[in-house]
């Protein structure tokens, strides 16, 4: 076995607790069965309360809060008034984005609404280790410095760095997401003020497979603390039937890749450990996983 100094350390965080009840009931599936170790909840969410009791009982899954401001209904009623061409409801992500970098939605409201969910998530008795955000829109400029102020104003650890590497092959809309990631990345390189995970997932985000961790798990290096995104859940069509949704997401696919005994030989015999936020901390400006993994 390769000693703990020798080894990358990987944390897998599943993106959407909340989203639906199969996709959570999902996610808490992939960390009794598999190698899932910290899940992002959504606080607007609209069954809150059900899906923060069954997070409660899952001392396997570290929990954090999955900012959101493009799905849903906002927390707050100042958001939800200056929403109003949208009836009051988060618009998709390009169209809030716009609306933030034009400033017809004020960087206040955002802040606000923000502060409001991670209250509401604080407030539930969750131990709350981490912030990022759904469709990474914590990234864009004006939002970054932000997410990283509420994050020290509320004692949360640690804050999502969202990057991609470009995704040639792959499809048009991964393509195109994989250059505005790299672009946003590299505005916030120098707004980054305390040590994040390096981020994999970006390039197979939604549809996650054995094929990309093949290809990437061989890569960790020695020492360092990884952040795996995904997106793993069971399937209801009673619940779920948002074409858009059902074209990006193969939620089954993946619960079913982090589940299977072949992710778990792969780590194996690569020499990496599975990690939750619990077990790493900053340790002069780098974020190091701690020895005695507790």
């Amino acid at each position: 076995m390769m000693p703990a100094s020798g080894r990358a350390h990987l944390i897998v965080n599943a993106d959407d607790f909340g989203y639906y009840r199969c996709v959570s009931k999902g996610i808490l599936k992939a960390a009794a069965e598999g190698i899932v170790t910290a899940t992002g909840v959504f606080a607007n969410a609209p069954r809150f309360p059900e899906s923060v009791a069954w997070l409660r009982d899952c001392d396997a899954l570290d929990a954090g809060i999955h900012l959101n401001l493009t799905g849903g209904n906002p927390v707050t009623e100042d958001l939800r008034k200056s929403l109003s061409r949208w009836s009051g409801r988060f618009p998709g992500k390009f169209s809030m984005a716009m609306a933030i970098l034009s400033g017809a939605i004020k960087v206040d409201d955002v802040r606000l609404e923000w502060r409001a969910q991670i209250e509401r998530v604080l407030g539930s008795g969750l131990n709350v280790r981490f912030l990022n955000s759904h469709e990474h829109i914590h990234m864009l400029p004006s939002l970054f410095p932000m997410a990283g102020a509420l994050a020290r104003e509320y004692g949360i650890a640690h804050l999502r760095v969202s990057t991609s590497e470009f995704a040639w092959g792959s499809s048009p809309g991964a393509f195109i997401r994989s250059v505005v990631m790299k672009g946003l990345q590299t505005v916030n390189r120098h707004r980054v003020e305390m040590p994040a995970a390096d981020f994999l997932g970006m390039e197979a985000s939604g549809r996650l497979d054995l094929h990309y961790l093949e290809r990437k798990i061989p890569r960790l290096c020695a020492g360092r603390v990884y952040e795996l995104m995904c997106h793993p859940g069971l399937f209801d069509a009673r619940e779920v039937d948002d074409p858009r949704l059902l074209r990006y997401h193969d939620w089954e696919g993946e619960l079913r890749t982090l589940t299977g005994p072949a992710v778990r030989e792969l780590l194996d015999r690569h020499g990496v450990r599975l990690v939750g936020y619990r077990h790493v901390e900053n340790i002069d400006g780098r974020l190091v996983a701690r020895r005695n993994g507790t």
